[in-house]
């Protein structure tokens, strides 16, 4: 039987010609998600939206970036403290240069690397279980989902108080045969994190991390709005970016790209007191804090490619 040919250079195999559709949807997603964000930056006046960037201090900027740098570091030491109470001899350096080299993929690479891809690449490079390995990354996103699940109430809470009718009839829009996946999923999540129910003192260390990121990640939203001339409670803060949060997670776009930008604009602008244009100059930096705080990652994304070769 004849080998698959595989490309010299990434040593992947070389696919058949067949457009892969998914990507293709996401590509179409994330480009209407971005055209409709430019379109609302249009309608609300570029020189406008761009007072609002001015309205920002530098100290404030420092002090939003600082934030996100540390929520970073939290999302390390959450998987660090999986992998650790699951015996893997990962070191905390190793942690963070895996960490930040995905998070770097996230931002700036396509969605066919993702950041889960590049951690599991570095898992294995360095040697460590490839079963505990993949376990652990779906048990750390599990983790960090159910963390921003705690704030949900608040975000439904404020958007249902304003429009009451809206989710009842987003609900209906659901197809029937969805359950059914999201039921077998739910079965393949569990079996992943059988382990970690047996073992709880590394799943409650890294829940205690995932509330010290969201901690960070909300005082970050708050600081940014204050630099912009608005205030809101940090509980309708905290509740907006996990709605917005959840939206962004939808399948339609690469890395949520425009879609997180838009819900957050529009989820600030209406429920928080922001006007349109502070709120689309929250999510455009957010975006580009986020960016800057993953650019440690391309320090050690020719390494990992190099060493996941040799492998």
């Amino acid at each position: 039987m004849k080998a698959p040919a595989v490309n010299s250079e990434s040593g992947k195999p070389v696919g058949d010609g067949k457009p892969n559709w998914a990507n293709l949807a996401r590509v179409a997603g994330s480009l209407l998600s971005a055209g409709f964000l430019v379109y609302l930056i249009g309608s609300q006046g570029w020189q406008e939206v761009l007072d609002a960037f001015r309205q920002i201090r530098l100290p404030a900027l420092i002090l939003a970036f600082g934030l996100v740098l540390l929520s970073r570091v939290s999302v390390t030491l959450r998987w660090y403290a999986l992998l650790r109470s699951a015996n893997q001899p990962l070191g905390l350096t190793d942690a963070f240069k895996i960490t930040f080299t995905g998070l770097f993929a996230s931002n700036f690479l396509p969605s066919t690397v993702g950041g889960d891809l590049v951690r599991m690449a570095g898992a294995l490079v360095l040697r460590l279980d490839a079963g505990v390995s993949a376990a652990s990354l779906v048990v750390d996103r599990l983790v960090g989902m159910a963390g921003m699940a705690l704030m949900l109430p608040a975000g439904i809470t404020a958007v249902a108080a304003a429009q009451a009718a809206v989710l009842p009839a987003a609900a209906g829009l659901i197809p029937g045969g969805l359950w059914g996946k999201v039921k077998k999923f739910a079965n393949s999540l569990i079996a992943s994190s059988i382990y970690w129910l047996r073992h709880p003192r590394g799943l409650v260390l890294a829940f205690l991390c995932t509330l010290a990121h969201m901690l960070l990640t909300f005082l970050t939203v708050s600081t940014l709005l204050s630099g912009l001339g608005f205030s809101a409670p940090l509980w309708l803060v905290g509740g907006l970016w996990s709605f917005s949060y959840f939206v962004s997670l939808a399948p339609i776009s690469i890395n949520g790209f425009g879609l997180q930008e838009v819900s957050i604009a529009y989820l600030y602008s209406t429920f928080a007191g922001a006007s349109l244009q502070a709120g689309l100059a929250l999510a455009i930096l957010m975006r580009v804090l986020f960016m800057a705080a993953s650019l440690p990652g391309a320090l050690f994304w020719t390494t990992l490619r190099r060493a996941r070769a040799q492998e």
